[in-house]
């Protein structure tokens, strides 16, 4: 049985944050069905295609879902909606609640419908502030978390980390809350409504890092991890390339030391006798190894690193990921063949289970290719479906 058999979701969100959700719990064996507007999702235009609307970022969020085209425009298409609701045990939208409460589809109109349903709005901010009608995209959360200016205070110019963080792990923490109420929802028979708002998810991760001396009252410091913010926390330039290596613990200094050739260090050098010392000093600490790893070549520093049981990894590019001799060993990176755009890498679900196969069984979709069958398995009959279609209410998927 898989871990999520049964749970039916009703994915009503876009871009990345929400799509993100869904497909980890249709990875899990929830059925999911992605209900998207005649125009698709915007996911779909982006990154090289072989075909239009299944771009990379899109067949990357999407697998694990079937694909229903509605235009919820229509009266008729929010009445397919407020159905497929009550049949559904979770809700789940990025969709701004005052557009949600335009088309009648607000958690008091769907409680109503179905007391069971857990309705999950992910939100760009906690909607009892201020905040709460703006627009929400992971650049902006990134900036109001702190993100570019952890960068300042480790000396480099303001920036965003160069992946959708925000909305990643946004998804991921909606995962947490989705389940929780499932699992509560077996004890109370009743569902209920969830927000989960990207600025403070992402600020209660960041700032557990950084509030440092901003957690007393009154302040000890200015905030910020030393370390995290050091100038030289970064991948260390070799002979030839680059390297990411943690020499953390006393442990990992002795041997690595050792390895070098120069035992007496650290106790020679005070800044590097303890954890408490290194960490007065990191900055100091940081660029004397940088220095160090100048000396020898990556897979010298490599070899070197793995024999003193330090911890270390190679600089990958999106390229060299590819060929990594330990995601090749556990069969991480997948070449599947799918219905419409041929040959395809895909990644396998990380997580295992000591009883459960985790395996993804159902590629992301074209653009309505599964409307009639969702409707069909809602108890919609031929002549309805036909009806709703005729009426530009239901959209299916074009030839390819």
């Amino acid at each position: 049985m898989k871990l999520l058999e049964g749970l039916k979701i009703l994915d009503m969100t876009t871009i990345l944050m929400g799509p993100y959700a869904t497909q980890i719990m249709g990875d899990y064996g929830a059925q999911v069905t992605k209900v998207e507007a005649p125009s698709g999702d915007l996911m779909r235009q982006v990154g090289p295609a072989r075909q239009q609307g299944m771009g990379p970022m899109y067949l990357n969020t999407n697998r694990s879902k079937r694909s229903l085209a509605l235009d919820l425009k229509t009266e008729a298409g929010r009445k397919v909606l407020m159905r497929l609701a009550q049949q559904s045990d979770v809700l789940i939208t990025n969709v701004r609640p005052k557009a949600m409460a335009r088309l009648g589809l607000t958690w008091e109109a769907l409680e109503a419908a179905n007391p069971r349903l857990i309705y999950a709005a992910l939100v760009g901010y906690d909607q009892r502030g201020p905040y709460a009608g703006r627009p929400a995209y992971d650049d902006l959360i990134q900036g109001g978390a702190c993100i570019p200016h952890a960068f300042v205070r480790a000396g480099q110019r303001p920036s965003y980390v160069p992946a959708a963080i925000a909305d990643r792990i946004v998804g991921m923490s909606a995962v947490n809350a989705i389940l929780a109420a499932v699992i509560e929802r077996h004890q109370s028979g009743l569902g209920q409504k969830i927000e989960v708002p990207m600025f403070e998810t992402m600020l209660s991760m960041i700032l557990a890092d950084h509030m440092g001396g901003l957690t007393f009252e009154p302040a000890l410091d200015k905030g910020g991890y030393a370390r995290h913010l050091s100038p030289d926390r970064r991948p260390y330039q070799t002979k030839d390339g680059y390297i990411c290596a943690l020499v953390y613990t006393d442990g990992h200094w002795e041997r690595f030391f050792r390895a070098l050739g120069r035992p007496e260090m650290p106790a020679a050098d005070p800044r590097f006798a303890d954890f408490n010392a290194r960490m007065a000093h990191i900055d100091e600490v940081y660029a004397e190894l940088g220095r160090i790893l100048l000396t020898r070549t990556t897979a010298e520093w490599l070899d070197l690193f793995d024999r003193a049981d330090v911890p270390v990894m190679p600089m990958h590019s999106f390229e060299s990921v590819l060929e990594d001799p330990h995601l090749n060993a556990t069969g991480f990176f997948q070449s599947v063949e799918h219905p419409t755009e041929g040959p395809i890498r895909q990644m396998s679900v990380p997580a295992r289970f000591s009883r459960s196969q985790v395996r993804p069984e159902r590629l992301a979709p074209r653009l309505g290719a599964d409307g009639a069958d969702v409707l069909a398995d809602a108890g919609f009959d031929a002549g309805e479906i036909a009806e709703l279609q005729d009426a530009g209410v239901l959209h299916v998927a074009a030839a390819r």
